[in-house]
């Protein structure tokens, strides 16, 4: 039996299941990124996503650079491994 082409076979398929996991982190820290722009935005008196960018005051267009940051931020969990 050649254990070269078993071995990294058997070490990706035992990985998988922990990258399912990133997916689900990265889905919840998107929607908390979002829960808090939406709560940016109302204290700025705004709706999240009824404003344009040229027509942006700018503590919406802070709120936005915050999503921005957030989001990035996000990218993180879904290379991350979580059981």
């Amino acid at each position: 039996m050649r254990f070269n082409v078993i071995l990294p076979v058997v070490v990706v398929v035992a990985s998988a299941q922990n990258v399912l996991g990133g997916l689900l982190a990265y889905g919840l820290c998107q929607t908390g990124c979002n829960v808090l722009a939406a709560a940016c935005y109302a204290a700025a008196g705004a709706t999240f996503g009824t404003i344009a960018a040229p027509a942006a005051p700018a503590a919406v267009v802070g709120c936005n650079g915050a999503l921005g940051t957030c989001m990035a931020a996000c990218s993180v969990a879904v290379i991350a491994p979580t059981p």
